[in-house]
């Protein structure tokens, strides 16, 4: 191999609570003891390249492909495990969610991403100061746990803006134009990766005897119960928001139905009187009135009582 060297994110040799930052260029997988795990800028095409030299070629495909979604596969002696976390990179949408790829073997772990992943990163600072997952399969326990909880926080506020929301509605407030499309958009965003993500993570507990230890387990198992518990949450959610709409397009199309019916109405109580009023407008001999300086205001006063009769009729008729 050409003599170059990577700088990736993260890379560690981990043995129990021993840990070894890899300060070798081009590191290659196979720690002394223990596990390595390297964390790799996917915008970099140097790593790409290191990638392409050192993974089996499924691997790496899979670790730089395009458009991912969350996946659970084996193949052969390796995992293959891509999963999505919330965005909180600054000026970023949460529900806009970054990809963390992943190639596990039982000596060596390989995440990828292209967007910083804090679940991730919590991981790396852990490493720098001495403490980090003691074993591969903790290691995937733990950062399967931290995207779980930071998706868990986004969706709860999703949810405590749709109580919100809610109440605005409900009291007859008027919501901030957008509001309501732009809260249903972030949560179908979220579900869309949630629910595959969840039958991910069932995937990867299946692999109970390959790398992970009852302890592991018991961890994936309460990330499966909580995911499986925010894609309800996300339903609820997303099934108020759309009960929410049409609450407020009924509003609408009430408030609409009624404009329309009274201007009917007074269009009818004023359709009489303008015909009268345009009647004795035209400017033709034998024009009753004509003579008279009273005419004007009897015409008035005919067109007010008939106004009023009018009105009266549709009270009684129950049109008002």
């Amino acid at each position: 191999m050409e003599n170059k060297s990577i700088t990736p994110l993260a890379a560690f040799d981990i043995e129990g609570t021993s840990v070894v930052p890899v300060a070798e260029g081009w590191p290659d997988l196979a720690p002394s003891s223990g596990y390595r795990w390297i964390h790799l800028d996917l915008n970099d095409a140097d790593q790409k390249l290191w990638a392409r030299e050192m993974l089996p070629g499924i691997a790496a495909r899979a670790l730089w492909q395009s458009e991912t979604r969350p996946r659970c596969e084996r193949h052969e002696e390796g995992l293959l495990l891509n999963l999505r976390g919330v965005n909180l990179n600054p000026g970023s949408d949460p529900e806009d969610m970054v990809s963390l790829r992943m190639w596990v073997t039982k000596d060596a772990i390989i995440t990828a991403r292209r967007r910083k992943v804090w679940a991730v990163d919590a991981i790396r600072e852990a490493a720098l100061n001495g403490a980090a997952p003691a074993t591969a399969g903790r290691f995937l326990a733990e950062v399967t746990y931290g995207l779980t909880s930071r998706i868990e926080t986004v969706s709860l506020d999703l949810e405590e803006q749709t109580d919100a929301l809610e109440e605005t509605v409900l009291d007859g407030g008027t919501l901030p134009v957008g509001q309501l499309g732009a809260l249903r958009q972030a949560v179908i965003k979220m579900r869309r990766f949630i629910n595959p993500q969840r039958e991910a993570i069932a995937a990867l507990i299946a692999l109970e005897g390959w790398i992970l230890s009852p302890e592991e387990l018991a961890l994936l198992r309460e990330t499966s119960n909580k995911t499986r518990r925010i894609v309800e949450e996300l339903d609820a959610t997303r099934d108020r928001l759309a009960a929410l709409q049409e609450h407020i397009d009924a509003e609408r199309t009430h408030a609409l139905s009624r404009n329309s019916y009274v201007l009917s109405v007074v269009a009818a109580i004023f359709l009489p009187l303008g015909f009268l009023t345009g009647l004795f407008g035209v400017n033709v001999a034998g024009m009753p009135g004509t003579e008279t300086s009273m005419a004007f205001w009897l015409l008035t006063a005919g067109s007010v009582v008939g106004g009023i009769v009018l009105f009266i009729v549709f009270k009684f008729s129950r049109w008002l």
